[in-house]
């Protein structure tokens, strides 16, 4: 969620900090801030709202200096002000944090009954106090920051200036994840690695419990025990060119025309296209395999939902597809027979990593499906599977959600091959019909100038309907979810098989109703619903291909004709429609496409 940035640094360092954060802007935040080493005395700036706000402030009041902290924030505890806004300030110590210390009640009672006095409503405030009680005492700085460590409880990544301690920087990983930059004679410490692009390509991944002590010199890495450790340093290939909007309005829209290319990389990576066979990497026993347990959230969560029905079609296998953030507390019954798949762009999800732990505790091969081959899931897994889509900077996922699927669609593949379901020829066929999807899928952005057209429309709307059977009907879910986020628009998503069980209470003349109808098995069943919910008034868009169109009843108010698509990857060539109707929906509605209200790209934080 929030973004941290820390510089030991050999020049003034308020404006490379304000560099580096918008970086991270991605991230979601409602504040930011800034804090320096000063002629020996720590000064801060800070300011509510996006980083144009902050930019004001230092203009009107520069800050000097050259070790420095940064920071954007994401509001848990208390609301979005400047009092609550990072870096927090307690005599000696300024702190910035990402995640939420859950014994800070406890904590801040203690340390008010000491005597101390509290300026803002945050859980982060508590860091700043008990490390600044604790260097009262008499501890170095680097003592009394472990010190404080061990009082804390909850997950979080922290970075923290100490008056006196001119080129300095204290930082500590307990979940969130956190990364050191190492330059020339200069130290950086970022939330990851696009972070600290602007300033080194070599970089060391914390571990959970490490903390570190960064100076000119270079850093000291201690883990949770307190020794002393040695993290391997990486060359991270620059991705600065990867986050330019182009000719693009908003990242959303250019990362939703970057999805034939971006899932051609991806389809590359998982099928050996000369022979005709899947090429997914790992040693996973599909044919001894009892079933298999997904476990994400948001969109990778419906983007397992999409996998499960082409897994068990193809590959006869069961699958399991869970929300995280619910996984753990209903006490599911897990068995070491069975492959747990996580799922989550970042690879620090939350909710997902404690649902990937749950089940690699009870016995079970893992693997992860992620974006960030560096990330805490990535590291933990026993097999990964990259999704090769590059840095993903909207909030609203779209060409991750997609790549996403062309991985769980090489493993439905692999799966079926290996336990007999299909043989060769049929492999083949459905390898040539994936390596076909990113055509189909730039066919479907075309689409986009009637998407336009509806989405003035749409915009009027309070309340939308996304229906769809099959793949389509966790689609319809996707497509809601979409609305939902960058438009602020109500919407919901269902089987259409489920809308008279209820649904079709809300259909009147003022509500739209999105269709999704490939000609497809469940085609028929889907112009039923079609014509159930116009002869109740309902304004039908709908989505379907060319010879849906043909077989559609008439009184549609707008037919959106995809590409025509095999089933294997009509959840591919529909994904575009959908992701440019919200898209489109919210720029008519003035709204904030790529860091919608409320929301982060990676939740680090259950």
């Amino acid at each position: 969620m929030c973004g941290i940035i820390g510089i030991v640094g050999n020049q003034p360092v308020a404006d490379r900090l304000v560099e580096s954060l918008k970086r991270l802007e991605y991230r979601g935040y409602d504040s930011a801030g800034v804090a320096a080493q000063v002629d020996g005395v720590l000064e801060r700036r800070r300011a509510p709202g996006k980083l144009k706000e902050l930019e004001k402030v230092l203009a009107a009041e520069p800050l000097s200096g050259t070790t420095g902290i940064g920071h954007t924030r994401w509001a848990t505890h208390g609301g979005p002000t400047e009092r609550n806004a990072h870096p927090h300030i307690a005599g000696r110590v300024a702190v910035v944090h990402n995640g939420i210390i859950e014994n800070f009640a406890e904590l801040k009672a203690e340390l008010q009954a000491a005597g101390r006095v509290f300026s803002s409503d945050t859980d982060t405030e508590v860091v700043a106090h008990l490390l600044d009680a604790e260097l009262a005492t008499g501890l170095e700085p680097l003592e009394a920051f472990k010190a404080t460590l061990d009082r804390l409880s909850g997950a979080f990544a922290l970075c923290v200036l100490v008056t006196g301690q001119e080129d300095v920087i204290l930082a500590a990983r307990n979940g969130p994840p956190l990364a050191i930059g190492h330059g020339d004679g200069e130290m950086f410490i970022g939330s990851d690695g696009l972070a600290l692009g602007p300033f080194t390509n070599k970089i060391t991944y914390l571990e959970d419990g490490d903390y570190v002590l960064a100076t000119h010199a270079g850093a000291r890495i201690f883990d949770g025990e307190g020794r002393e450790v040695a993290r391997p340093v990486k060359t991270v290939p620059a991705s600065a060119v990867l986050m330019e909007k182009g000719n693009y309005r908003h990242f959303m829209e250019k990362e939703i025309h970057d999805q034939p290319e971006g899932c051609q990389h991806t389809i590359a990576a998982y099928v050996d296209t000369l022979a005709g066979t899947t090429a997914v990497p790992g040693d996973v026993d599909w044919a001894g395999l009892e079933r298999i347990q997904i476990v994400a959230c948001g969109t990778s969560w419906i983007a397992g939902m999409i996998g499960r029905y082409l897994i068990e079609q193809l590959a006869d296998l069961p699958v399991d597809v869970e929300i995280a953030s619910e996984f753990r507390y209903r006490q599911p019954s897990l068995r070491p027979g069975a492959l747990a798949i996580a799922m989550s762009q970042s690879g620090e999800t939350a909710d997902t990593l404690a649902a990937f732990r749950h089940c690699a505790q009870a016995g079970m091969k893992t693997a992860a499906i992620v974006n960030a081959t560096e990330s805490t899931i990535a590291r933990e897994a026993d097999v990964v599977w990259p999704i090769h889509c590059g840095p993903e900077i909207g909030v609203a996922s779209t060409k991750a959600f997609t790549a996403q699927v062309c991985v769980l669609i090489a493993i439905a593949i692999a799966a079926a091959r290996a336990r007999d379901r299909i043989d060769a020829v049929e492999e083949e066929r459905l390898v040539k019909v994936l390596l076909g999807a990113p055509r189909l899928i730039a066919e479907a952005i075309n689409l986009e100038g009637a998407i336009k057209e509806i989405a003035t429309e749409i915009a009027k709307a309070k309340d939308v309907l996304y229906l769809g059977r099959g793949p389509m009907s966790a689609l319809a879910l996707e497509g809601a979810l979409k609305l939902k986020e960058i438009s602020y628009i109500h919407a919901e998503g269902y089987a259409a098989g489920e809308l008279k069980h209820g649904p079709i209470a809300l259909v009147d003349e003022a509500t739209p109703i999105i269709i999704l109808a490939p000609y497809d098995s469940w085609f028929e069943k889907s112009a039923s619903n079609m014509s159930e919910v116009m002869a109740r008034g309902g304004q039908v868009v709908f989505i379907t291909d060319p010879e849906g169109a043909r077989h559609a009843p008439a009184g549609a108010k707008v037919v959106v004709t995809a590409p025509a698509s095999d089933p294997l990857v009509s959840a591919l060539v529909m994904s575009a429609p959908i992701q440019l109707l919200a898209y489109h929906v919210a720029v008519v509605k003035g709204a904030d496409v790529d860091q919608p209200r409320n929301l982060a790209k990676s939740v680090t934080v259950e």
